[in-house]
């Protein structure tokens, strides 16, 4: 029983979390009735609240809520001082005296911008608390301290307001427009200055391609030298011989001596 009561007390707590933004520490508002219910039943204010919430916690009370406490008499005296001594106090601007029910609606306003969590024994307030969004409520029964399950408006706040965020307003949709006109026209123009500057690069390019090849006189094409054909060695050559035409050698005739 005991961790079902557990189970059920986180899965509150994270939706809280997710959907009104807590953190921890988790902050406690406690009213006059809550303080003096731990008080009778002997309960450690801080542990029994963090223990149901499964977190680290901050106890809360207002300036009303003690005077409220200190003219209910002798009864509620050790409450008066437990209030004074265990809770900090929340911001209350009244400057007289209100009811703790009156003092804690202001402080909770119309959405809890504090994020509290209010702890009460006042059943009047509990069903108060129950129509403002983001505000659980706690309570106490014997020797335990139980967090309220989610209400039905707590349930049908949450979802308007997800399908609200899913839809545009007209002025967001006007916005929207603009922007993408002007992200459409910036992009225009660069894709404009882009084709010029690369029609200036190629124009410098050949400029400077021409001015290289008159620099350095590079011929578009290779020459290569035609091969002749060439004479025989002369050293590799006999020598003529040299043939008179009145040899007698050369006739066979033998002419006589002396």
């Amino acid at each position: 029983m005991r961790f079902k009561k557990q189970k059920r007390h986180r899965k509150v707590v994270r939706f809280y979390t997710a959907c009104f933004g807590f953190r921890e520490p988790f902050k406690v508002l406690c009213d006059g009735t809550f303080v003096h219910h731990l008080v009778s039943n002997h309960l450690s204010p801080e542990s029994s609240v963090s223990n149901t919430l499964g977190a680290s916690v901050q106890l809360f009370t207002t300036k009303c809520v003690i005077e409220e406490l200190k003219s209910l008499g002798s009864s509620h005296t050790k409450s008066f001082h437990a209030a004074r001594k265990d809770y900090k106090l929340a911001r209350c601007e009244h400057e007289q005296k209100e009811s703790a029910l009156n003092c804690i609606l202001d402080i909770i306003g119309a959405n809890n911008p504090e994020h509290f969590f209010v702890a009460t024994q006042d059943i009047d307030l509990r069903k108060r608390c129950r129509k403002i969004p983001g505000v659980p409520v706690m309570f106490s029964l014997r020797n335990a301290v139980f967090l309220e399950q989610l209400s039905s408006f707590q349930r049908e706040f949450v979802k308007a307001a997800e399908e609200e965020r899913l839809h545009i307003t007209d002025s967001e949709h006007k916005l929207l427009q603009k922007r993408v006109k002007s992200i459409l026209n910036a992009e225009e123009l660069k894709d404009s200055t882009a084709e010029e500057g690369t029609a200036d690069e190629e124009l410098r390019g050949q400029i400077l391609a021409s001015r290289l090849h008159k620099k350095t006189d590079v011929k578009d094409k290779v020459q290569f030298k035609r091969k002749r054909a060439k004479g025989p060695n002369p050293l590799s050559c006999k020598p003529k011989k040299n043939i008179s035409k009145g040899s007698n050698t050369d006739q066979g005739i033998d002419r006589p001596s002396g």
